[in-house]
């Protein structure tokens, strides 16, 4: 099994968690990718942001770790969505999800979450293969 860090993602997280962070783990051919919260591309802080561009923020950052880990958006099987419960996110989420995964989309979840230890409203993890299709 190989911890990537990837930056500036790994600081951000280990500003946020308070630790040493790896956002990204390959073994047995995938990549599996922790969560991430739309954290400010030029900052690293999580600040409130209209809730598309904390869609787009987050499947950026996750483009990058893949992309760190020789994989890619592409490359993805499963994908989890953590949202905290208004009725418009579901269809926004789409709306910004599907310029991202046009065609072959990834298995995909979407949960409610009560709410989130900051000013944001929604964290993606996901699960890809490893290596360059």
């Amino acid at each position: 099994m190989e911890r990537l860090r990837v930056e500036p993602i790994s600081t951000y997280l280990e500003r946020y968690r308070k630790g040493l962070a790896f956002p990204v783990v390959i073994a047995n051919g995938f990549v599996y990718l922790s969560g991430l919260p739309p954290f400010d591309p030029d900052t690293g802080e999580v600040r409130p942001v209209p809730f598309e561009r904390q869609v787009e923020i987050v499947l950026q950052q996750m483009k990058l770790c893949l992309e760190a880990a020789g994989s890619s958006l592409r490359q993805i099987v499963k994908c989890n969505v953590y949202c905290t419960p208004d009725p418009s996110h579901f269809a926004r989420f789409n709306a910004v999800y599907d310029r991202y995964f046009s065609g072959d989309s990834p298995a995909r979840i979407f949960l409610h979450v009560p709410s989130w230890p900051g000013p944001f409203d929604v964290e993606i993890d996901c699960v890809a293969t490893a290596g360059r299709a």
